[in-house]
């Protein structure tokens, strides 16, 4: 798994909006990079909520929290729709993202592991969240951040 201080590893994915999403885009601002297993499972489902009902404290903290996960762009689609999610799901479907920052067990893995990257407005990875409860991930980040 990347460590902090490392570079996190640039992209550009699909996103559920029919856009393609890069990682370098996104410069000057934090990133929260949200490996999540699958689409509409409990446990996803709770941590997107999550993310999504702290949205604002992302923003005010100038942190664009960006989900991914081997889904089709098509069911990241109906995932942001049904929950109403105002953050991008980017489409790993080659795994090749997941790979680069050691988050899932292999090409063939079947899910992403469920962790987090903080990447700072440089690029480098400041925290890594590799033991996520979903039901207070998006609150634990929330007060790293906020020193709380």
């Amino acid at each position: 798994m990347i460590k902090v201080g490392q570079p996190a590893p640039d992209f550009t994915l699909p996103a559920h909006d029919g856009t393609s999403l890069s990682l370098a885009s996104l410069r000057g601002a934090k990133v929260l990079l949200w490996f999540f297993v699958e689409a509409n499972t409990p446990g996803c489902t709770l941590e997107g909520r999550g993310f999504r009902d702290h949205q604002s404290y992302f923003d005010e903290s100038n942190i664009r929290v960006v989900g991914l996960s081997f889904d089709s762009p098509e069911d990241s689609a109906a995932f942001a729709r049904r929950h109403e999610f105002g953050f991008p799901l980017l489409s790993d479907a080659n795994h090749a993202v997941a790979l680069a920052y050691g988050a899932c067990s292999g090409p063939d893995a079947r899910y992403p592991d469920r962790v987090s990257f903080l990447i700072d407005e440089n690029g480098a990875i400041e925290r890594v969240y590799d033991q996520v409860d979903p039901r207070d991930h998006p609150a634990r980040v929330l007060a790293d951040i906020l020193g709380v």
